[in-house]
């Protein structure tokens, strides 16, 4: 009897053994599965990432080049500037002297190259020396806007004396400017003259229509 006992007690601890061996392998093969599926998951979730990233620089990329094809492109079709006010600075200014209604000044304004801008329906604003003497409407009423491009020119009449008497202050340039607000009046230096109740013409695209007749 003992040795029977034995003996089952020896096959009944093999056995046991050999359950308990196989139940660990499935442990380790779970945990094995376990651990392939966690890095399947982790390799599908980071080419993903990677990929966005990629996009996210095209997209990035694709936009300074839509931004400087809206800047700095094709400059033919830019119209800016187009049909503005003139200001002082968008005009070229020259001054010549003339003999007629007793002698004045010809102001000569041309707008810049590639500027294209409207002169106001008003008088030009004409300043005397540093003392800033204005002169006065040689007309009764103002011209009309003139829109300077290439080839056109604006023509103002300027006589700085209109008193017979003697006396008046002597000065030698003449101030400019489109309007009392522009900020940029411009010098005309024509040597010295005599101020006394100056006065100027309206915008004329004539010359000829820019003598500053006194009464």
């Amino acid at each position: 009897m003992d040795r029977r006992l034995r003996t089952a007690l020896a096959v009944t601890a093999v056995f046991g053994a050999s359950l308990l061996m196989t139940a660990c392998g499935g442990d380790d093969k779970s945990s094995a599965s376990d651990s392939s599926g966690a890095t399947g998951q982790a390799s599908t979730t980071a080419p993903s990432g990677g990929e966005g990233a990629d996009k996210n620089v095209s997209s990035t990329g694709s936009d300074p080049s839509k931004s400087s094809g809206t800047g700095g492109g094709d400059t033919a079709g830019d119209k800016t500037g187009y049909g503005q006010s003139c200001g002082t600075n968008d005009i070229s200014w020259s001054v010549s002297s003339e003999t007629q209604a007793g002698g004045y000044y010809l102001i000569k304004a041309e707008a810049k190259s590639g500027i294209t801008c409207v002169l106001p329906a008003a008088l030009p604003v004409v300043a005397f020396g540093s003392d800033g003497t204005a002169a006065a409407p040689a007309e009764q009423s103002a011209g009309q806007e003139i829109t300077l491009r290439d080839g056109v020119t604006a023509y103002a009449g300027v006589n700085p004396k209109t008193t017979k008497e003697n006396g008046g202050k002597e000065l030698d340039s003449l101030i400019v400017s489109v309007s009392n607000s522009d900020p940029n009046p411009v010098s005309l230096n024509v040597g010295s003259f005599v101020v006394d109740k100056p006065i100027v013409t309206s915008w004329h695209t004539s010359a000829a229509d820019a003598v500053p007749f006194s009464d």
